[in-house]
Formats: structure tokens, sequence, C-alpha cells
């Protein structure tokens, strides 16, 4: 127990050592949550309506067949966005391989990828391999804060078995 209120002391003290980001970025209307780190929103680059799909940078989502958690994170996602203004704010990389536009999603101050970690809907993704850092560090306080509060996938009574990309790997036809 006082290891788990020191742990969350430290997780509280290091995000507030932090300055405050101001993001920067593109607004646009969230149509719909594909998945649990995947959106359709419509911008209005040079006055035309597009609809795109952007893919939250930094995080990694249970497959929409790892039940319940797929599922959940999707839902939780649409919550948050549905039909709401947000703001895009891209990184180094602009599109990953599937030509999805890549994304921190932010809404009222709240940077929303590290709300999905926090909540224990989604896994702060490794990113070891990706240029896109800039908030990797408040994803990974996010997620141990979630892992010690035993939060959402991390609830030791309905844990996540397999990562998202073992799931995947697992389940490829």
């Amino acid at each position: 127990m006082l290891y788990r209120l020191f742990a969350i002391a430290l997780c509280v003290l290091l995000a507030s050592c932090q300055k405050p980001e101001i993001p920067q970025g593109t607004i646009a209307k969230v149509e719909r949550a594909i998945s649990g780190q995947t959106i359709e929103v419509i911008s209005t680059a040079d006055k035309i309506a597009l609809l795109e799909q952007i893919r939250l940078i930094g995080i990694d989502a249970p497959d929409l067949k790892q039940q319940p958690w797929g599922e959940a994170a999707k839902q939780r996602l649409e919550q948050l966005t549905g039909g709401k203004q947000v703001l895009l704010e891209s990184d180094i990389e602009v599109k990953d391989q599937f030509d999805r536009k890549l994304a921190y999603l932010w809404q009222d101050q709240i940077l929303l990828n590290e709300q999905l970690v926090k909540e224990g809907y989604v896994l702060a993704s490794s990113m070891r391999s990706s240029p896109n850092t800039k908030y990797q560090q408040r994803l990974l306080n996010a997620q141990e804060w979630a892992r010690i509060m035993g939060k959402g996938l991390w609830n030791p009574e309905r844990a996540l078995r397999q990562t998202p990309a073992e799931f995947r790997q697992q389940n490829r036809k």
C-alpha cells in the first residue's frame, strides 16, 4: 500500500514538473471512431470538406476482436470525440504505412491520446522505431499510473492477456 501511494505521488510530481505544452495544429470535426486508435475527421483544408482517417500517435489500442477491450477502447474514443471539434497536432512523421494522417488529439487542453492511456483503454506504444516522440514521456507516465491503479486493461481481474501486437501476430490469416 505504501509503495502504491509513493508511486502515485511520484507520477503526480513528474507530471507537475513538466511545462505545459501549447499545442499547434489544425481544427477538425470528428465524424466517428473507427477503432480505439483511429478516427475519421472532416477537415476544411482550402475550404474543401475532406474526410480523413487519423491514427493517434503513441498509443496501441487492443484489436476490435480482443474482447472486451477492443470495443471498449473504440467506444471510449467515440465518447470523447464523436461529433466534436478537436485539434490535430502532428509530429515528425505525417502519415503511417496505411496512408493515415498521424496526430496527437487535443480537446479543451486535454491530450486525448494520454487520456485513453491513463484510463486504461489503450497502451502507450513503445515508439522505439518512431521519430514521433514529442509526448512519449507523458504517455509512459500515464501508463504507469493506470497500471499501478489497476485501471481498465490493467485491472488484475480482467487484464489484457496479449498486447495488441501479439494478438495481431497470432491471428493473422
